[in-house]
């Protein structure tokens, strides 16, 4: 299985039961990617989502009433 979802780099290096270092780091390089990844993705959606929350409601751009006013 790991062959199957692993690049060329990845499956060489742990096809040998020993060990083997440049496997090991480029799966921990891989896992703080994604890692940072998902925090950077998180938080912009966090503050995104907050933002809309405290907008005043005076501030906002509603598409559907102004498309609704203009037919």
């Amino acid at each position: 299985m790991p062959s199957i979802i692993a690049c060329a780099t990845c499956a060489n290096n742990f096809a040998d039961n020993g060990p083997n270092a440049a496997g090991w780091s480029i799966l921990f390089m891989l896992g703080v990617i994604v890692l940072m990844m998902t925090g950077v993705a998180f938080f912009m959606i966090r503050i995104a989502l907050r933002s809309r929350n405290s907008l005043d409601p005076e501030l906002r751009d509603d598409f559907e009433t102004a498309a609704v006013q203009s037919h």
